[in-house]
């Protein structure tokens, strides 16, 4: 729920649950915590994609980007090819990601990481059931210059580039709005738990957020 986002987002970058590469699976403060365990205080990448992504949807800009970048960091290290997960060690302690020994690499949802990554920092948000494209790029500066070519929307080849406070993006058809502003998080549901669709999202009772729960 919105009101309680602010406290998740407090949580997840707590010193005890951010390693400074990436948000453990348990805190250190939990009994069973165990940085080097598979599931209770590891880091996996897929996770944290889906944390950063729903930070920046919630407006938690800075929280979002601390484990975007964090994340890509990570993969630095790693020779660009970031592993299904990693230790949960702090980042204060060593120089890099203290590798699991089992972990899988190449692995498919950590490869698929970086890309939603930087969808999510970039804040591009097709909408194309209403022909809108949502753009507000929160790209670190550090990063600089961004961009991409031959991006597969609306039927066409579209190109997009960030540079500094500029966004631009070529190739839509003339009927697709460009808006200039992040999506809005979906809305709660009432108290009557009636289903209703967010502002934002598609009504289409055949789309999967559509149907009742």
């Amino acid at each position: 729920m919105t009101h309680k986002a602010e406290q998740v987002a407090e949580r997840l970058l707590s010193p005890e649950m951010f390693t400074g590469w990436g948000v453990r699976t348990l805190a250190t403060t939990m009994g069973a915590y165990n940085p080097m365990s598979y599931h209770n205080g590891s880091v996996w990448p897929h996770d944290n994609t889906i944390l950063a992504t729903g930070l920046m949807r919630y407006g938690f800009v800075e929280q979002a980007q601390r484990v975007a970048t964090g994340i890509l960091d990570a993969a630095e290290t790693f020779g660009g090819r970031l592993p299904e997960l990693f230790c949960g060690f702090d980042r204060g302690d060593y120089d890099a990601p203290v590798p699991y020994p089992t972990s899988c690499s190449p692995q498919a949802w950590a490869a698929a990481t970086p890309v939603q990554l930087m969808r999510s920092l970039l804040r591009f948000d097709p909408w194309m059931s209403h022909s809108q494209v949502w753009v507000a790029p929160a790209w670190p500066a550090r990063y600089g210059r961004l961009a991409i070519h031959n991006i597969p929307l609306a039927g066409r080849r579209v190109d997009l580039e960030v540079d500094g406070a500029s966004t631009r993006i070529t190739g839509l058809p003339d009927d697709v709005e460009i808006v200039r502003q992040s999506r809005r998080p979906p809305a709660p549901a009432p108290h009557n738990h009636e289903q209703h669709p967010a502002p934002d999202m598609p009504s289409d009772p055949a789309s999967p957020r559509g149907r009742p729960a």
